[in-house]
């Protein structure tokens, strides 16, 4: 039986599927909910018994002595202990999805390369067997860097549940509809929402809409947290208050199931007599969340020059080097276009950063032609890129008139470590063989006298 309610607002118990999904509001809040009246222990974390016979444990994200405002952790009441979710392990083989390091000699990861998106197929795939890698970078054992991937997705996870301890998932669907089932709680995706499901904390994903298919972003390294706005203030971008977490949700099922287990890059599986999925009561801030990126308010430049795409970040994963991300994530949505006397696409440049883009819907501004919804580009670091042919022509004869785009939103991945593709995605996956050629039909303007051509 699934349960869901809100301890704060003490609504009734009722069956997940009787009313539509819930969910508490905030980013990196402190929340607390029930499933049932009571389950919640108040005042303290570790009581001598728990009500309902529950037991009492924490899921920490962070190390125990993690500074305050990075500590991370939830204490969970459920059924049963975790250790009754774990049993002897055999290794299983999970091909496509491959983790860093997996630098493949052979391959030439050096290049600005595009996909069509990856094609559905006859086959039977679940969020597990449909995972395809396409590029990896830097080293899960040192917990820096990140994979990308897209998910085919066909069938429904039955009696089989999944966690990554190499990573937090950050999930972006293109097509189709989900229903991730968490320790936690239960939250239904659907194209422009994201969500994020912590390293650790297991789950179960099924198909409520197909075939379904979108992107991954698998990091690594220190959790994805909103970034500092600097001069732009407490609001515009992605304000806290439009992340969802889901209230409280458990199976008491005892039926045959397995667990897999991905660690160090190797999949493990594990069989038990029941479900994982059994917290009946949970207080902390180390959770799952979601996020409609409609949502997002993007800020942009009101008089002249285009600003730098960083000005675009939804969520960042810091690492190391202050103001260098492990991890950005950055949104290209529908925005009005008002710059004068400017080139208004994003310019022509190299990065020390690689950057990762996928479309979710309509047409990029700089790329009006072949980047496709569901299709992928990789501009890899200190590789130049920029507007093809076309939309240089257009940008810089067009009337500068204010400007909407209209029904667009892509993404970026960007990392501060170098992407080596996957054998998939060199291989198997719809490369464009001719889009490094985008730019041969840029022309030579310069004829050596002044003035602006």
């Amino acid at each position: 039986m699934t349960k869901s309610t809100e301890s704060v607002e003490a609504h009734e118990a009722v069956h997940a599927s009787d009313k539509p999904l819930q969910y508490l509001s905030g980013f990196g809040n402190d929340f607390q909910t029930e499933a049932l009246p009571g389950a919640l222990p108040q005042g303290m974390n570790s009581p001598q018994k728990c009500n309902y016979g529950l037991y009492g444990e924490q899921l920490s994200g962070t190390a125990f002595t993690a500074p305050g405002h990075q500590n991370e952790r939830t204490w969970c009441y459920r059924i049963r202990p975790s250790v009754k979710h774990s049993a002897r392990y055999e290794k299983i083989d999970v091909p496509y999805w491959r983790t860093a390091p997996a630098s493949d000699t052979d391959i030439v990861s050096l290049g600005q390369y595009r996909w069509d998106p990856i094609p559905h197929t006859s086959e039977k795939l679940t969020w597990l067997t449909g995972m395809r890698t396409m590029t990896t970078a830097g080293d899960v054992n040192t917990q820096v860097g990140m994979a990308s991937h897209v998910y085919l997705v066909t069938d429904s996870m039955v009696d089989h549940y999944f966690y990554s301890a190499d990573s937090e998932l950050l999930i972006v669907p293109q097509e189709g509809e989900l229903r991730v089932c968490t320790e936690l709680g239960i939250m239904e995706l659907a194209p422009r929402h994201i969500a994020i499901i912590p390293r650790g904390l297991v789950y179960r994903v099924e198909l409520l809409k197909g075939p379904a298919r979108g992107f991954v972003c698998e990091n690594y390294g220190q959790k994805f947290e909103l970034p500092g706005r600097g001069p732009i203030g407490a609001n515009c971008m992605a304000n806290r208050r439009d992340f969802k977490t889901p209230v409280a949700a458990f199976e008491d099922c005892e039926t045959a199931s397995s667990v897999t287990v991905k660690w160090c890059g190797q999949f493990h599986r594990t069989q038990i007599g029941h479900s994982p999925l059994d917290v009946v009561a949970w207080h902390g801030n180390y959770a799952p969340v979601m996020y409609d990126l409609g949502t997002y308010c993007p800020i942009g430049s009101i008089l002249f020059d285009h600003p730098d795409p960083s000005i675009f970040t939804v969520l960042s994963a810091p690492s190391g080097v202050p103001g260098t991300a492990n991890i950005d994530f950055v949104l290209f949505r529908e925005r009005w276009l008002t710059m004068e006397n400017t080139f208004r696409p994003p310019w022509y440049h190299k990065n020390l950063m690689s950057e990762l883009m996928g479309n979710i819907y309509g047409a990029y501004d700089a790329k009006p032609k072949g980047f496709v919804p569901g299709g992928l580009s990789l501009h890899n670091m200190m590789l130049p890129h920029g507007p093809d042919q076309q939309a240089f022509e257009r940008a810089s004869n067009a009337e500068l008139k204010p400007e909407k785009l209209e029904s667009t939103m892509s993404f970026m991945f960007e990392t501060r470590f170098p992407q080596h593709l996957t054998p998939f995605a060199a291989r198997e996956a719809p490369l464009q063989d001719d889009y490094i050629d985008c730019w041969n039909s840029i022309e030579k303007k310069f004829d050596g006298t002044p003035g602006v051509k």
